[in-house]
C-alpha cells in the first residue's frame, strides 16, 4: 500500500506579535517599528511597501537581529514557533544564515571587497554547516550556477568590484541561500539594477522560492515589484502596518487612503501626464499626531481621525485596514492606478512602474 502524502503545513512560518523597535537618540526615543503584527506562511511571498522612512528596513533588521545597541526591541518574533527575541546573543547569531537570511539593498556594501567570491561563500558555508574546504568550494560553485551566473567557476576567483551590479546581486542571493534558510528577507533587492536585470532577479527569486518552499519577506517601494512577486502585501506608514492582505485585494480594492495615494502616484506605461503625488511629507516619528498619523496628508480625514487612533477594520477575507473610512473606500476606483496582481515584471525603461514619493 502506498504511503499517504504528508499533511500540509498549517502553522505559519513567521509570526510577528506586537513587535516594536525604539531607537534611543539624544533628542528622544524614535519608534521606528510600532506594534507590527503579521503572519507569513510556508512557501508564501509577502511584500512590505511604503515610502522611505516608513519602517520597512527597520522591520527586517529587527527580524534578523542586527539592530544597533541603541535599539530596544519588544513583542514576539516567532520563527516556526520559536521566539527569536528570547534567544541569547549567540543563539540568535546562529539562526542567521541557517534559519533566516537576508539579501541587502546594496550588493557592493554587502560583499567584502578584499575577499574573492569563493572565500566569502566558503566562509558562510563552513560557519553554519559541517563541510570541509573542498566540499564547501563545490557547494559554492553549485550556488553560483543556481543563481545563473555564467562561467561560474571563473567567477569564484573574482572580487566583487570586478563584477557588474546584477552579478553582485546574484552573488548576494547565492550567499543568502547557501544554508537553505526557511525564511529569506530581501531589502529592496532590485533598486540599484536596470529594469532588464531587475526582471531576471525577480524571476530567479520566485523560481528558487517555489522550488525550496521558502517564505520570503521582501521590502520595496516599487509597486510593480510587489504586484509581480508577492502573494500578500503589507503597507507601512510611520512605523505601523496600515493595510494588509492578499496582493489582489490590496492593489485592486485598497481600503486605506495612503495605499490609494501610492497607487495613484504610480507611473503607468505610456503615461503622458504627471503622476498624482501624495501631498505633504511623512511625519516625524518623535512627534506623531494623537490620532491617525496619515491624517495631515489625507483628503478624507475628519475631526475624529485627528483625535483617535483608527482601529483595525476588516475589509475582506484576510484583508484589513487601519482607517475609520475603510469600508467607504473599498471598491472606489483609484485615479491612474493601473497595476494588477498579474502585472508583468517591467522589462524596458518605459514599462518600469515605480513609486518615487
Amino acid at each position: 500500500m502506498a504511503a499517504s502524502p504528508p499533511a500540509p503545513v498549517t502553522e505559519p512560518l513567521l509570526e510577528l506579535r506586537g513587535v516594536r523597535t525604539v531607537f534611543r537618540t539624544g533628542s528622544g526615543d524614535v519608534p521606528a517599528v510600532d506594534d507590527v503584527t503579521l503572519e507569513l506562511g510556508h512557501g508564501r511571498v509577502m511584500a512590505i511597501i511604503g515610502e522611505s522612512g516608513s519602517g520597512k528596513s527597520a522591520l527586517l533588521r529587527t527580524i534578523l537581529g542586527i539592530q544597533p545597541p541603541t535599539a530596544r526591541e519588544s513583542g514576539e518574533i516567532l520563527l516556526d514557533g520559536r521566539d527569536l527575541l528570547t534567544l541569547s546573543k549567540k543563539a540568535r547569531a546562529d539562526t542567521r544564515g541557517r534559519l533566516v537570511s537576508m539579501v541587502f539593498q546594496d550588493p557592493m556594501t554587502a560583499l567584502d571587497p578584499v575577499f574573492t567570491v569563493e572565500e566569502q561563500l566558503v566562509e558562510t558555508l563552513r560557519r553554519h554547516l559541517p563541510l570541509g574546504r573542498a566540499e564547501a568550494r563545490r557547494r559554492a560553485l553549485e550556488l553560483l550556477e543556481l543563481v545563473q551566473i555564467p562561467a561560474a567557476a571563473s567567477r569564484l576567483k573574482a572580487y566583487p568590484f570586478e563584477m557588474s551590479g546584477g552579478m553582485r546581486q546574484r552573488v548576494v542571493i547565492a550567499m543568502a541561500l547557501a544554508c537553505e534558510p526557511a525564511l529569506l528577507l530581501a531589502d529592496e533587492p532590485t533598486t540599484a539594477l536596470d529594469v532588464t536585470v531587475q526582471a531576471k532577479i525577480l524571476d530567479l527569486v520566485r523560481e528558487i522560492q517555489r522550488e525550496r518552499r521558502m517564505g520570503v519577506l521582501i521590502v520595496t517601494h516599487d509597486l510593480a515589484v510587489a504586484a509581480a512577486i508577492a502573494d500578500d502585501v503589507g503597507v507601512m506608514y510611520a512605523g505601523r502596518l496600515v493595510e494588509y492582505g492578499p496582493v489582489e485585494k490590496v492593489i485592486l480594492e485598497p481600503g486605506h487612503p495612503y495605499t490609494r495615494g501610492l497607487l495613484a502616484a504610480n507611473v503607468l506605461p505610456g503615461q503622458q501626464t504627471r503622476p498624482r503625488s501624495i501631498p505633504g511629507a511623512p511625519p516625524s516619528l518623535q512627534r506623531l499626531p494623537p490620532g491617525c498619523a496619515f491624517a495631515p496628508r489625507c483628503d478624507v480625514a475628519t475631526v475624529e481621525c485627528w483625535e483617535r487612533q483608527p482601529p483595525q477594520v476588516t475589509t475582506g477575507p484576510g484583508t484589513w485596514s487601519r482607517c475609520l473610512h475603510a469600508q467607504e473606500l473599498v471598491g472606489v476606483p483609484v485615479p491612474q492606478a493601473g497595476l494588477r496582481p498579474d502585472h508583468p515584471t517591467p522589462t524596458t525603461p518605459r514599462e518600469n512602474s515605480r513609486v518615487r514619493t
